[in-house]
């Protein structure tokens, strides 16, 4: 078990999602970051999906009850394991008894948490995700609360430092037009590729809110709800877009005037409130070749 003595601002469990439930209005959910959460699994020597805590700008105190190895990945932290520093991005061995702390993010906006074995809390609809915006699978951590570790095994802990990419300043992110660009006017598609935009306080799990530049619509016309992907820009009645990220809706009644590219979603699910980010545009066989 691991006990929870202090939760920090907001750390969930994640794992890979809930997915092929869209069409009953659930979200897939899961790590936001899969590079950093796939790296901290691996490290540890974890299967593929093994659950892990997701930690956004202040991380967790936790005590462990049984020696155990961990490994910290993504958004730079600095955390301690009894008041000695722990390196980021390599396996790290916690002994029975021992306290972790993972202190505030430097850069980045969030950090994964790896327990070799994996969190074995129950899964809800074939996932350990916490769902922030249905609600659904385990609770955000609190004080007090204890987290079975799993055996969720793959291999052995990985003991040297992982090549990590660098959290971009200002991402610059691949995107596909459309589906529904044609809605717009030229010069908003072009402003789009041509503005920063600025990450607003009120992003959260479910998608990044965009400062910049009103894009005007060539039309105004009421749209079906339609299915929604991670990734898709959509944009309200005000002009500013929304990039979906794992906890978005499963439909939505607003145009969607870009798509993403998968590949750079992690660049996304690092920008913290005040990042300037941009984006390009590419082609579809462009995008579907696309490596980070």
């Amino acid at each position: 078990m691991i006990r929870v003595r202090q939760p920090g601002m907001l750390t969930t469990v994640q794992d890979l999602g809930r997915h092929g439930l869209a069409h009953l209005g659930v979200p897939a959910a899961g790590a936001v970051d899969r590079r950093a959460f796939g790296l901290a699994n691996r490290l540890v020597g974890n299967r593929q999906g093994a659950a892990a805590l997701e930690i956004t700008l202040v991380g967790p105190e936790l005590e462990l009850e049984a020696g155990v190895w961990v490994a910290l990945t993504g958004g730079r932290v600095a955390a301690d394991l009894d008041g000695r520093p722990v390196p980021m991005d390599m396996a790290v061995r916690v002994e029975a008894g021992q306290v972790l702390r993972v202190g505030s993010l430097t850069t980045g906006l969030r950090a994964y948490l790896a327990v070799r074995g994996g969190i074995d809390v129950p899964p809800v609809l074939g996932s350990r995700s916490t769902d922030t915006l249905a609600q659904v699978g385990p609770a955000r951590l609190a004080e007090g609360a204890r987290l079975p570790v799993g055996d969720q095994t793959a291999g052995d802990p990985f003991q040297q430092v992982a090549p990590t990419p660098q959290v971009d300043p200002e991402p610059i992110l691949r995107a596909v037009r459309g589906p529904r660009d044609d809605v717009f006017t030229e010069e908003a598609v072009r402003a789009l590729i041509a503005e920063a935009w600025t990450v607003t306080s009120s992003s959260d799990r479910t998608g990044v809110r965009l400062d910049g530049p009103a894009l005007e619509r060539r039309r105004r016309i009421e749209l079906k709800s339609e299915g929604m992907v991670e990734g898709s820009l959509q944009v309200p009645p005000d002009g500013h877009p929304i990039l979906f990220l794992a906890n978005h809706p499963t439909t939505g009644g607003y145009p969607v005037i870009a798509v993403v590219v998968g590949h750079d979603l992690p660049l996304a699910a690092q920008a913290r409130p005040g990042t300037r980010l941009r984006f390009r545009f590419v082609s579809l066989e462009a995008a579907r070749a696309a490596r980070p």
